[in-house]
């Protein structure tokens, strides 16, 4: 069937797409006094002067605290928010410093950084997706083809993974693979890849997610914390398809499963009308180790639904009915979403 699809592609050329991710050019205008874009720019500001931390490789997934590349890399994560932040401030005051530390940190993780596909220790990377939205246009010609190589090779490569049979291929790492696949190539303009990403995106959803709207990993881990934690990545492709006219998110695997009814099922316990108690029957044997090394957010405890405000927030990015319940996250825990998210909604 795919190679039919190639054929059908070679004879009729899909356009290009606009290239970008979520961010369409210059969406944040206007946003500089609003609180969130306050709060961007006084990160952003104080990072004007802290060098890039790129390395040639991330891994953090399934190591354990005190572990020498585990701590070496939780390090060079911090460029992530960093990185956007520094983007935002850009498309919020057009100061070229903004611009200039942003661009530097990007080059510097093109340059140095090598794939390894793993979509645990890359998730981070959708930041320098966004960054890279807000900035490229601006940037040198020479570090613009830089940076659209770096972003195929990602989408290329996850797209490649997922047509094999990769680790978890039904878990949350897979909506990982598919968040990061779909950005990149939303970012890079390609009907191609970007046609290959939705049919990943809507095989996930018919593995991972239940007619009632739970999911693969509540079963497989007990924990609140991986349902969040599939959602978002499946959230932020469906995001990415929104910003160029097409509606991945409202659609429905043959068993009725889809993003908006697990929401629904999520939404539940977010309100507070039902309870769970975390990891207390996971399967995982991981999850034990980490509780025992004094991870104790993988020991049995209350979840805490302040963990859901950014899932409401994105959801609500895609359909305003879930505005309700996050407002009622926000009031009741005092957990506010990630910045970016209301910098982004303010564009719509």
């Amino acid at each position: 069937m795919r190679s039919l699809l190639v054929a059908a592609a070679i004879v009729c050329p899909q356009p290009a797409l606009a290239a970008f991710a979520i961010f369409p050019p210059a969406s944040l205008a206007g946003q500089a006094d609003s609180a969130g874009g306050r709060a961007t720019v006084a990160r952003a500001r104080a990072a004007l002067g802290r060098p890039p931390g790129a390395i040639p490789k991330l891994h953090t997934e399934g190591t354990l605290p005190g572990h020498g590349i585990r701590d070496i890399s939780l390090v060079a994560k911090r460029d992530q928010p960093i990185v956007l932040d520094l983007a935002l401030a850009w498309g919020l005051t057009r100061n070229r410093r903004f611009l200039d530390q942003a661009g530097r940190y990007l080059e510097a993780w093109a340059d140095v950084y090598q794939m390894s596909f793993n979509p645990i220790d890359e998730t981070g990377f959708d930041t320098l997706v966004l960054a890279t939205d807000l900035i490229a246009a601006d940037l040198p010609p020479e570090l613009q083809r830089k940076l659209e190589v770096f972003w195929r090779r990602m989408a290329v490569g996850y797209l490649d993974a997922m047509d094999g049979t990769p680790k978890n291929a039904i878990t949350n790492w897979q909506s990982h693979r598919i968040k990061l696949a779909t950005l990149s190539a939303y970012r890079t303009g390609d009907p191609a890849l970007v046609m290959r990403a939705r049919g990943a995106f809507q095989r996930q959803i018919a593995a991972n997610l239940r007619a009632d709207g739970s999911t693969f990993d509540f079963e497989e881990r007990d924990a609140l914390h991986y349902v969040t934690y599939n959602l978002d990545p499946l959230m932020m492709a469906a995001l990415a398809a929104r910003a160029h006219g097409d509606d991945w998110f409202a659609w429905k695997a043959p068993s009725g499963a889809s993003l908006p009814r697990s929401l629904d099922w999520l939404g539940a316990y977010a309100k507070g009308e039902k309870t769970h108690i975390e990891f207390a029957r996971s399967r995982i044997a991981f999850d034990r180790e980490r509780a025992a090394a004094g991870q104790t957010e993988y020991a049995p405890h209350a979840w805490n639904p302040a963990n859901a405000a950014n899932t409401f927030a994105l959801a609500t990015l895609l359909d305003p009915r879930f505005a309700a319940v996050r407002d009622d996250v926000m009031q009741r825990t005092g957990r506010s979403p990630a910045e970016w998210i209301g910098l982004l909604a303010r564009t719509r």
